[in-house]
């Protein structure tokens, strides 16, 4: 009677600890949605943003219409990703055709010089801050949720209800532009 009360409360420590491990991961996994959500938020304030930005400087870059077709379309296929991962590539596209539309803008002192330019500049200045605050509390999240899938015990419970290791939120053709100091010049 005893050995088998014994045998029984093991099991029902077993039981519990393997409750508490998926518990923990449900909750890692919601925090990443989570906080992809916000990232999506920022996002679509951008989104809303680009046409205002491109048609503000089509009146000063008429030839450089690839420019801005580039940004419109990457917008586009932004705005149309439907899975965590479609939004993160379609996302670093657009952030490529946003870096080529700043090179471009360069070289127009008068547009540089506007002041519906210059105010909308700094909102997508600020936008652009906060996605870079959301990306970071996701790749957090998302972090944490890895590290419970890949260590022991939990990565046995992770594997046996199909949690995974997920992507984070990176630069992707960025990094090297990100990682290169800044030319200043007077």
């Amino acid at each position: 009677m005893v050995v088998l009360l014994i045998i029984l409360g093991i099991i029902v420590i077993l039981v519990l600890f393997v409750i508490s491990l998926y518990n923990r991961l449900v909750r890692l996994r919601n925090n990443r949605q989570q906080a992809f959500a916000d990232v999506d938020v920022q996002l679509k304030q951008r989104h809303d943003m680009i046409p205002q930005l491109v048609e503000t400087v089509r009146g000063y870059m008429q030839h450089e219409r690839e420019v801005l077709t580039k940004v419109t379309e990457a917008r586009a296929a932004a705005m149309k990703a439907n899975s965590i991962n479609d939004k993160i590539a379609a996302e670093g596209l657009l952030d490529n055709a946003l870096a080529g539309l700043r090179v471009a803008v360069e070289a127009y002192p008068d547009l540089k010089a506007s002041q519906n330019f210059l105010d909308l500049q700094n909102e997508i200045s600020d936008v652009e801050n906060k996605i870079a605050a959301s990306r970071r509390f996701f790749n957090s999240a998302t972090k944490e949720l890895n590290v419970a899938t890949q260590v022991f015990p939990s990565n046995i419970i992770a594997g046996m209800f199909n949690f995974k290791a997920e992507p984070m939120f990176e630069l992707g053709d960025q990094r090297e532009a990100a990682e290169t100091p800044p030319k200043i010049q007077f």
